[in-house]
């Protein structure tokens, strides 16, 4: 007995003199004592919890090197190879996951659509939910702050910038004919409906380093990566009628959009102030294509477009009116594909083609124009550190424009150009906290019209003040191409080039969203042509400069009552600019220095009904006058335009929608045209360019077919 039980303690102090103490202290980032910390040799049972002052101690019977781990909710997990018999008293710090709701984003500059965007202003659904948008995505991110309402174009202007200083990309590659063809003084709309997309980014300023050619702004259009369920959508309108489908299966599916437009019925019922021969019809439609390929999502994505419209315009430097007769066709296509090549790096790649034919007859005087474009991006977001995201790319664009304008009996006269441009870009997404973060990235291109590589810069921070709060700033510099109507005539010219600042502060929490931003853009480069319009032997320089400044304010709060949703937006702006024929610095005649708006969405569950009211103010807009001897120094009577609309629910999957925009009928005025020569008084006259009608009125009947039989398109009216 007393040899087993030597036995027995030989073996324990054996055991017991085999164990090896690991400790050590866990600090935060700020250097202060980390209690709690769970610490442990991974794949055992040894290991402690951090005390007060983070120390930690504790026993193993492991040997050789071990894995280390140190864990705390909301905090990265540090994993450290240790030598046991080595080992040595250290002290380790633990730092915030920034992968968490609550860490900061960068927000300088930028709206985000979408659900899972932490600084989420508007959602997908607002896009048609607005009252007075009519489904146009222009229209509705015109009520956000930044925007230059130009009703005699349709198109985006944003902080001084003319509207072809905007950029706007499907999945990543970039469109370059966003809008409908349309005639001089008559508003276009976005070709793009918003069904197809879960989400929209929209820069007004101080955008990525992955994005270029704009000297304003750019609006990201991201398309639905997976559908809920199929379905199908059908539309009855006073304007015409639309079908959508979607197909589901397990790995892929498909959606498309169709319609049918033509307003002559309508206009036989509401009187116009346009004269039309032929008013417009349209026929387009777009698809998405979507399938899963092992870590990734390949999308194809296509849209056509064809219009046709007829119409006399009056001028006032003709007697008789103009005839201006225009066929358009337009198709775009893009094939996108994103997905992760390992854990830690993704790709991103795509390629898109587009291309848009005019012809147009004025009077006996035929115009012809064919454009065609080609983008291919290559994208790669390598994850360096669980704070540190690399990106880096570039792409290739393609231009090549063919014109031609045939005179009554004479000679035809032919134009164009072609432009090859390559970019590259880099950028870091840096989180040296969850409240402070930084992006800074390069991007250089060059274009073949100009043949020389850009330098801009790109640099945004961000610092959370507090738990809904933070601020941001973002500096860039920018640079594009000449617009086409200048290259089509000269070939020559320089890049335009701005740069941005902004300061920006933004509170959000619990359904209520309140940004401040204030802003400094410095132009130069712009172009310049002599003569009263740019045209074939117009000299071209890029001897333009110009600013735009200001603020802009935005308050959205959907928590405060129930089923009642609204947001206020405020722009003052102040821009100035030399550039096409102007004599000398002023502010252009597309800016209103003060830009105010107000939308609401209140939904009854007793009237089954969405109602919605938006009321849009801008102050005058500038124009020169030639009776006067000052240049661009009067102005127009302000803006005003209310607009409501109503969805009534017929049954589950059946809608009625009325809207009307301008209810209070105010005959708004967006400038003047003037004689070309002073009459027999010596006086210059004018006519007024006016909206085509004061209101629009609009009815829809709008029934879903579906699976679960309880789907409805209320949200999307």
């Amino acid at each position: 007995m007393k040899t087993l039980f030597s036995l027995f303690v030989l073996i324990f102090s054996s055991i017991g003199f085999s164990q090896t103490s690991i400790s050590g202290k866990v600090m935060d980032e700020f250097g202060t004592a980390f209690s709690g910390a769970n610490i442990y040799i991974k794949g055992s049972y040894d290991g402690a919890i951090s005390d007060e002052n983070g120390n930690f101690k504790f026993e193993t019977s492991k040997t050789g090197k071990q894995i280390l781990q140190i864990s705390f909710m909301s905090y990265e997990t540090i994993t450290q190879e240790i030598n046991i018999e080595n080992y040595k008293s250290k002290t380790f710090t633990l730092k915030e996951n920034i992968n968490t709701l609550d860490a900061v984003v960068v927000s300088a500059g930028t709206f985000s659509a979408g659900d899972n965007s932490k600084n989420t202003a508007l959602k997908p659904l607002d896009i048609v939910t607005t009252a007075g948008s009519a489904g146009n995505i222009i229209a509705a991110l015109e009520t956000l702050p930044g925007t230059q309402a130009v009703g005699e174009s349709g198109r985006l202007f944003v902080r001084g910038g003319e509207s072809d200083e905007t950029q706007t990309f499907v999945d990543g590659i970039r469109v370059a004919q966003p809008y409908g063809a349309t005639a001089n003084n008559l508003p276009t709309r976005s070709r793009f409906s918003p069904f197809l997309f879960k989400g929209m980014t929209f820069s007004t300023g101080g955008y990525s380093a992955e994005y270029g050619n704009a000297l304003s702004s750019v609006l990201l259009l991201n398309t639905i990566d997976e559908p809920v369920q199929s379905q199908t959508d059908i539309s009855v309108m006073t304007v015409g009628v639309g079908l959508g489908n979607t197909q589901k299966w397990e790995k892929s599916s498909l959606t498309f959009n169709t319609s049918y437009i033509n307003l002559a019925p309508y206009q036989l019922i509401v009187p116009q102030k346009i004269d039309w021969n032929k008013p417009v019809q349209a026929l387009s439609g777009e698809s998405v294509y979507r399938r899963k390929i092992k870590d990734g999502l390949l999308k194809i994505y296509g849209a056509f477009d064809y219009s046709t419209f007829d119409l006399n315009q009056k001028t006032i430097n003709a007697t008789n009116k103009t005839r201006f007769d225009l066929g358009n066709n337009n198709f775009y296509f893009n094939g996108s594909y994103k997905g992760y090549l390992n854990d830690d790096l993704q790709l991103q790649t795509g390629v898109g083609y587009g291309y848009s034919k005019n012809k147009i007859i004025f009077n006996t005087d035929k115009l012809q124009n064919d454009e065609r474009t080609l983008h291919y991006k290559l994208k790669l977001r390598q994850k360096l550190t669980s704070r540190i995201k690399l990106n880096l790319g570039g792409e290739y664009f393609h231009t090549n424009l063919d014109e031609s304008f045939t005179p009554f009996q004479m000679n035809r006269f032919e134009y164009g150009f072609k432009n090859n441009s390559v970019a590259f870009f880099t950028e870091a997404e840096i989180f040296f906290s969850k409240q402070l973060a930084m992006n800074v990235g390069l991007r250089t291109s060059d274009a073949s019209v100009v043949d020389k590589f850009t330098f801009e810069p790109r640099l945004s921070l961000a610092y959370k003040t507090a738990e809904n709060s933070q601020f941001s700033l973002a500096y860039g510099a920018f640079n594009q191409t000449a617009n086409q109507d200048y290259l089509k005539f000269n070939d020559n010219l320089d890049y335009e080039k701005t740069s941005h600042y902004i300061l920006n502060y933004m509170y959000n929490k619990e359904g209520k969203m309140f940004r401040a931003e204030a802003y400094f853009k410095d132009y130069k480069d712009l172009v310049k042509y002599s003569g009263n319009r740019a045209s074939f032997d117009s000299e071209y320089n890029n001897n333009g400069l110009g600013y735009a400044k200001g603020i802009d304010l935005f308050w959205r709060d959907s928590k405060t009552i129930k089923n009642l949703d609204y947001w206020i937006s405020y722009s003052f702006i102040d821009s100035e600019r030399d550039y096409k024929n102007y004599i000398e610095k002023v502010t252009p005649s597309f800016v209103a220095n003060h830009n105010f708006s107000v939308v609401t969405k209140y939904f009854s569950q007793k009237l089954k009904s969405q109602i919605s009211a938006t009321y849009s103010f801008n102050s005058g807009r500038p124009y020169n006058n030639p009776n006067t001897s000052d240049f661009m120094n009067e102005k127009t009577k302000s803006f005003n335009n209310l607009s409501l609309s109503w969805a009534y629910l017929l049954s589950q999957q059946k809608i009625l929608y009325f809207s009307v925009t301008n209810i209070l009928n105010n005959n708004n005025v967006f400038g003047y045209e003037y004689a070309n020569a002073p009459d027999l008084s010596g006086q210059f006259q004018r006519q007024a360019i006016t909206q085509p009608a004061n209101q629009f009125f609009f009815v829809g009947f709008f029934w879903t077919i579906s699976d679960d039989k309880k789907t409805n398109n209320l949200d999307n009216l």
